[in-house]
């Protein structure tokens, strides 16, 4: 057991990520949410000075779990389940300092995370996602960019970034059907509808020639020739809905919502959602069960031994 580290656990920050990229393949944006997670940490040990393993036990955990829970941050308290990323973030930190021979004990292994609510999806209806998506500007010079995203998000469900990191490569115009990279670098072959595709084909055609200004490999490309990030994906969205007139939080994840939504709405099998999402658990696509006030209604109503 080395008793002094120098800068402890910030220098063990780095070595931690390159194994949970390399070796557990996690996605970049997990990777950059466990540092920003760690670096808070590593802050707390400094300002708390704890500065080598055998001081960090049980008791000194539970006390950081109390003080993300009662701290401003600047956006205001965290959310429930950013404080259980980060305290996932730690645990797994804290089990690879086992591996490294840093630390003799797991000692998160008594360690609860805090349970966050589920809570249902916003989801709008068919007309209204319609009018979402052909709310995109026509005057834009970057119309057809634009509302081929908005098509493909709702024709595949799926997420900002995986849309980002689309390769031209990747669509089968031929057989319909396109391959994304999803979290964990997971593959899926997702089927895409004629529309979609004809709308995908013109905006390369018409508009992606002139932005492939680099030879970029990716689909969906910025004035400058450069791939968009999921920022970028999210802001054409948002522009989308307030041109659209619709109130609250819409976002990208808000047509994959719909995706999912939609699709078991009309008859699709739980299980095939769950394949075109990308869910490791199909409990996390059972959500959009829930959110089908119709199909409740009809099955209340069915079942239900009073008229």
């Amino acid at each position: 057991m080395r008793n002094n580290i120098d800068n402890w656990p910030i220098s063990q920050i780095r070595p931690f990520l390159a194994y949970m990229s390399i070796e557990c393949g996690l996605a970049a944006n997990t990777i950059k949410a466990y540092n920003s997670d760690l670096l808070r940490f590593g802050s707390y040990c400094a300002d708390n000075k704890i500065s080598v393993p055998n001081s960090v036990d049980p008791l000194a955990v539970q006390k950081y779990a109390i003080f993300l829970s009662k701290n401003n941050f600047g956006n205001g308290l965290l959310a429930t389940a950013s404080i259980a990323r980060h305290l996932v973030a730690l645990r797994m930190f804290l089990r690879f300092q086992m591996l490294e021979g840093i630390m003799k004990e797991d000692v998160c292994a008594a360690l609860d995370t805090p349970k966050t609510w589920q809570k249902l999806p916003r989801v709008l209806n068919k007309s209204k996602t319609l009018e979402l998506i052909e709310a995109v500007d026509q005057q834009s010079p970057m119309y057809l960019r634009d509302r081929t995203i908005m098509e493909l998000l709702y024709a595949t469900g799926m997420r900002a970034s995986e849309i980002g990191d689309l390769k031209f490569a990747d669509i089968n115009f031929k057989i319909g059907y396109l391959r994304c990279i999803g979290k964990g670098n997971k593959e899926r072959i997702i089927p895409v509808h004629q529309m979609a595709l004809e709308i995908t084909n013109k905006y390369i055609i018409e508009l992606r020639t002139k932005l492939d200004k680099h030879k970029k490999p990716e689909l969906f490309l910025s004035r400058t020739g450069q791939p968009l990030d999921r920022i970028a994906v999210w802001r054409i969205v948002k522009k989308a809905a307030t041109a659209a007139g619709l109130v609250g939080y819409v976002t990208p994840h808000t047509l994959r919502h719909c995706f999912g939504t939609h699709l078991l709405q009309g008859g699709a099998d739980l299980r095939s959602v769950q394949e075109m999402l990308g869910h490791a658990d199909v409990t996390t696509t059972q959500i959009y069960t829930h959110v089908d006030n119709e199909h409740l209604r009809n099955i209340h109503k069915k079942f239900h031994p009073r008229p």
